[in-house]
Parts: C-alpha cells; structure tokens; sequence
C-alpha cells in the first residue's frame, strides 16, 4: 500500500495511472532542462549544473511526498533519477555550444509548472487528500522545485518576484482539475485540461504582463 500510485501506472495498470508516470517524466525531462538553463547563466560547472538540475527536476515531488507520508517517487522507482540526470548533462553540452535567450528559459519553465501541478494535483487526490489541500500540495509541487533552482543559483525565486502570474496559475488549474472531477469529467481529460489551462495562463501573463495587486514599492 505504501508504493507510489505513479509507479503502478505501468505494465497493463489503468490508463489514468499510465497518464500520470509519463506526464511526470516528461515534467522531470523538462523542469532539469530548466535547471540547466538557470545554470548556464551563472557559469557553473557540470557536477554543479547537474545538481541544479536534479533539484529542481525532483525536489517539488520530494516535498509532496514527505506532506503525504508515502515513498518518495523518485526512490520507489529510479526512473525518474535516473531522467533527471541524463536531461541534464544533455543539457549542459548542448547549451555549452549552442547559446540559448535568457526569455526562452521561461518556456519550459511555464511547461513544466503546468504537468508538475497537475500531477502534484492527481497524486495527492489518490491519496484521499481533501479538495483544497490537495490544489495546495499541486502548487507545491508545480512550483517547489523552481525555488530550490534559484535558490542554488542565487536568485530570488521566481514565484516570490513581483511580475506575471505564477502560483496564482498553478493554483487556478489545480482547482480546475478538481472541479471537473467532481463533475464527472475522466480524469486524464480532466488533467489534460488543467495543465493547458496553467500553461496558457502563465504564456499569457509572461506575454501581456498579467499580474496580481502587490503592495507598493516603497521609497529607501
């Protein structure tokens, strides 16, 4: 009873849990790239980059599962390491010779913000977590990771900078995902409309500057 719903979405397992691994790897995939792009910025090593990388690929999950109380996905099943590790050194040679704009790295970042709140979202409900704490630990799990990866390259973390939505997103399609569960809508459909809805919200906030009220710049 302890193992990861995310590992048992394999080998004949229903389609929901099968939709949840593969959107988690590719939210592993994408968010260690992410790590390294950061990285690239402040001229760190490979060993460097790599950490980088893993921390913001695994580290949003590894705090849902600890709320939870239940194997962490990453050690119940190494896949999910073992992506974190090959995207990134992928990712550090190929940025090495091949310079990328600073404004692309947000891209993945919005991708990978949208599948990792979805299925921080989905994880949390097949663990019979209530409504809201679960849209909670879907933010946590969307955003975390981003945290740990500004944190190590010495950045305020993007989802405490005063600009375009953010959590406010993540958090939007988390409840978005629950609301149409609750009114009947499959869940792999239901979080497929979650994770575009998050990914068209902040694309949209990055490109028309969308925002949240925030208190006033105050004078030093």
């Amino acid at each position: 009873e302890g193992t990861s719903p995310l590992t048992r979405g394999r080998n004949g397992a229903p389609l929901m849990l099968e939709f949840v691994y593969w959107v988690g790897m590719a939210a592993v995939a994408v968010n260690a790239l992410t790590g390294v792009m950061e990285a690239e910025r402040k001229a760190i090593d490979v060993m460097g980059a790599t950490l980088v990388a893993v921390a913001t690929a695994l580290g949003g999950g590894t705090v849902r599962d600890v709320l939870l109380n239940r194997n962490i996905f990453w050690i119940a099943d190494q896949t999910y390491l073992i992506t974190a590790v090959v995207c990134g050194l992928a990712a550090f040679f190929l940025l090495r010779h091949r310079e990328i704009p600073a404004r692309w790295f947000l891209i993945p970042d919005a991708v990978g913000l949208a599948l990792f709140t979805a299925i921080g979202t989905e994880a949390a409900l097949q663990w019979h977590t209530p409504w809201l704490a679960a849209s909670l630990l879907g933010v946590i799990t969307g955003v975390f990771g981003g945290v740990l990866r500004d944190v190590l390259c010495n950045e305020v973390p993007l989802v405490m900078r005063a600009g375009e939505l953010y959590a406010s997103a993540a958090w939007l399609g988390a409840l978005l995902l629950i609301g149409l569960q609750e009114a009947g809508v499959e869940r792999v459909w239901a979080g497929g409309v979650a994770m575009a809805t998050i990914l068209l919200l902040r694309l949209a906030a990055i490109r028309y500057h969308l925002t949240l009220p925030s208190f006033p710049v105050k004078p030093e």
